[in-house]
């Protein structure tokens, strides 16, 4: 029992002075190459810095006119990044096509914006770039009096002439149902009529109930407040697109939506028979220039957020990838195969965005350091076999001069002289490595010292000879 108790102590001491000379070592180490370690030091914090900055904490982000579905959207999202740290600011706009001059204006602080596809010539936009797409924007014609059977082409066109010439909303300017209406109708061969107005969702569906109007485009999601009034008022009647096929062909950005017979209400089975809708998409658009960082967030606010099943949509069909006429950001192509960063699923988002810069930063500094690094324990020892030279050039004058003109009178003197010498040599920190050579210029020191203690003339040649 006693020798388990004495192998324990012998192997915790053991433990305790081996740990007690490399903290020795280190911290003279550090004593001597501290110089090197804080360029490097500060090095590598002015690239983590400037060269990767960390993400800014405010966020603008244009959405649409107050009170529609964009600005109930970017409230959700908007909620999210309250969560992660981030303030993302919303700002109301009148539409689409100002969100996206807002997005082109590199002075302009808005960074991100929701804006549907096909409202916009991607040609002349640079410097915008697309996170995907984030949602259904269904294109909803209400009108009053007799329905139209969408099998009679006739009628459709007749209806269609008809609607041309009353008054018609055909969306505020600028604002992407305006845009989605005057396409339909320029693919249909009509030009905007002279009759149609141009009235906000609510102010058109306020005017449609009341009669004031025969016919309202709006483009918004089935959820929205608007396009609920409409469907649910059995006095408003909704035009399908049976052309729909041919619409997607010739607007390639359109989305073709199935209704079932009853989808919208089976108390009035409305529709009566299965339809299409078109639809465009909704588009999540950033400021190329956009923190990678910032862009996972918003990539994962659109999973989170955008990703639940809805009337037309399937539990995770968003955010998509389709075509939108814009450059997709390489974060959004990093995403769509492997989805966020690992971190950023398990940390919270500062600390996952903390830790990936330091990783992205470190690696490559450590491929320039590393060399650096490796060199300064051998620096070291050369600095430490050069004082011990020099140390031995000392003593290696001294023996000369005993040698070659030695003066009894001088014993003492020299003694002095070998005490200080020992004493420099004392002063030395060297390691473990270089413990050998330290050792053998003390020895050496002590051997000269009992040289001239030994005897009379012990280094004088003439003293030697006549001995022999």
């Amino acid at each position: 029992m006693g020798s388990i108790k004495q192998d324990i102590k012998e192997t915790y001491l053991g433990i305790y002075e081996t740990a007690q000379e490399k903290w020795g070592d280190f911290t003279q180490f550090l004593k001597e190459a501290w110089p090197l370690l804080l360029v490097l030091l500060l090095g590598l914090i002015g690239v983590w810095w400037y060269a990767d900055p960390p993400p800014p904490r405010h966020v603008v982000m244009a959405t649409g006119q107050p009170g529609g579905s964009y600005e109930i959207l970017g409230k959700k999202y908007a909620a999210f990044f309250e969560k992660k740290g981030i303030t993302l600011e919303l700002l109301a706009t009148q539409g689409a096509q100002e969100n996206i001059e807002y997005l082109a204006d590199r002075k302009n602080p808005v960074q991100a914006a929701f804006v549907q596809a096909g409202v916009f010539s991607p040609h002349g936009v640079k410097g915008v770039q697309s996170l995907g797409t984030i949602s259904y924007d269904p294109i909803w014609l209400f009108y009053r009096g007799k329905e139209v059977k969408e099998n009679d082409f006739q009628e459709i066109k007749a209806r269609s002439r008809y609607f041309l010439n009353s008054r018609m909303s055909v969306g505020e300017m600028g604002s992407g149902t305006h845009a989605q209406a005057i396409q339909i109708m320029r693919a249909n061969g009509f030009e905007e009529g002279a009759h149609f107005l141009y009235l906000s969702g609510a102010k058109s569906v306020e005017a449609l109930k009341k009669g004031e109007i025969d016919a309202a485009f709006i483009v918004d999601a089935y959820e929205a407040p608007n396009v609920q009034a409409l469907l649910s008022d059995p006095n408003i009647r909704l035009a399908a697109f049976p052309r729909a096929e041919a619409y997607s062909r010739l607007l390639p950005y359109m989305q073709i939506l199935k209704v079932p017979t009853g989808g919208f209400s089976l108390i009035r089975n409305f529709p009566s028979m299965d339809i299409k809708l078109m639809a465009s998409t909704t588009n999540l658009l950033i400021d190329d220039r956009m923190h990678p960082a910032l862009q996972f967030l918003f990539l994962e606010a659109a999973r989170e957020i955008s990703g639940k099943a809805s009337f037309f949509a399937a539990h995770g069909e968003f955010p998509a990838f389709k075509n939108t006429g814009l450059p997709q950001s390489p974060v959004a192509l990093h995403y769509e195969k492997n989805g966020s960063p690992l971190l950023m699923l398990y940390l919270p988002f500062w600390l996952a965005e903390m830790v990936n810069r330091l990783i992205f930063v470190f690696l490559p500094f450590c491929a320039l350091a590393y060399p650096v690094l490796l060199t300064l324990p051998g620096y070291r020892n050369k600095r430490m076999r050069r004082k011990i030279n020099q140390l031995y050039g000392v003593l290696k004058t001294y023996e000369q001069e005993l040698t070659n003109d030695y003066q009894p009178d001088a014993k003492d003197e020299y003694l002095k002289k070998l005490d200080l010498l020992e004493y420099q040599a004392l002063q030395l920190k060297v390691s473990k490595s270089m413990a050998g050579d330290y050792y053998a210029l003390r020895t050496s020191i002590d051997y000269v010292r009992n040289c001239l203690n030994r005897g009379v003339h012990p280094y004088q040649v003439i003293g030697v000879e006549a001995t022999l």
